[in-house]
Parts: C-alpha cells; structure tokens; sequence
C-alpha cells in the first residue's frame, strides 16, 4: 500500500542543498556564486529595498497620486436593511446579536444602518449611525431606534 512514509523517487536523484562559501574544493567557495563586486555581492543589499529598481525612479513615485486619505479613518461597519429583514426571528437588534448573525466582523467597532432593501416589521435598533432613509423606514412600520455613542 502506498503512503507518505514509504513514498520512493525512483530513479530521480534527491539532491542536497548547496552548501555555499565552504572554501575553494566545494566549486562554491570564494565569491561564493555571488560574481565579482558591485551590490549583488555585498551580504546585505542583494535585493535593495522592497521597491527598488536599480537607481531607475520607483513605480510608486512614478505614478500619479489622487484623492484623498485619512490618516484616522472611521472604520464603520455598513449594516443594510435588506439583511435585517432576512433575520426573520430577530426583533431587537445590537452589535452582539449583529455580531452573532454573521452580519458585522467586530462589536467594538461602530455600527451604521443604511437604507437600501425594504423592512415589514416592527424592530428596535440599537447602532451607532443610521441613515436618513433607514430612519425613515423603520418608523414608518412602527420600529424604534436608539443611537448610542461610538466608544
């Protein structure tokens, strides 16, 4: 029967690593296949730096920048009516029953409600933001909604 610990190569050779810079009988001491001198030779600067590009101007310096980056970024988690409206069995939403239907990746993290699908039923929410549209859909079937402050 054949598994892993009686696996054969057969006639391929299994070959050792290369072991390099153990002197001139070896056929790699030397320079150790590193060729002569410049960068390549040097132990620390084989590769350069991530984006190095052998003095040629890098590709992220290259490029135009646009837009736009926060460096404090509100990292809220989008919430959608639609899926409210699948949790059929559910009536009081917050980030923990959120969280446990798979519908949010953290608690700790602030929660907003937007507008998009429909709702038929009354619930109670209990988020950091919600949008105008949610807000005005939720009550128009008889839900409440409370806001509570992002930590």
């Amino acid at each position: 029967m054949l598994s892993l610990n009686n696996l054969n190569p057969g006639k391929a050779k299994v070959r050792g690593r290369k072991r390099i810079g153990r002197g001139p009988g070896s056929g790699w001491g030397t320079t150790a296949g590193r060729g002569e001198k410049g960068a390549g030779a040097r132990k620390s600067a084989k590769a350069g730096r991530v984006a190095f590009e052998g003095g040629q101007m890098p590709i992220h310096r290259r490029l135009p920048k646009r837009g736009f980056k926060s460096k404090f970024p509100k990292d809220t988690q989008i919430v959608n009516l639609a899926k409210l409206e699948k949790a059929a069995e559910t009536k009081t939403f917050d980030a923990v029953v959120l969280f446990d239907l798979g519908f949010i990746r953290s608690v700790n993290k602030p929660i907003k409600i937007l507008g998009t699908g429909k709702i038929t039923r009354a619930i109670e929410l209990k988020v950091n933001a919600i949008s105008e549209s949610a807000k005005a859909a939720v009550e128009a079937v008889g839900g409440k909604i409370e806001i509570i402050a992002a930590e």
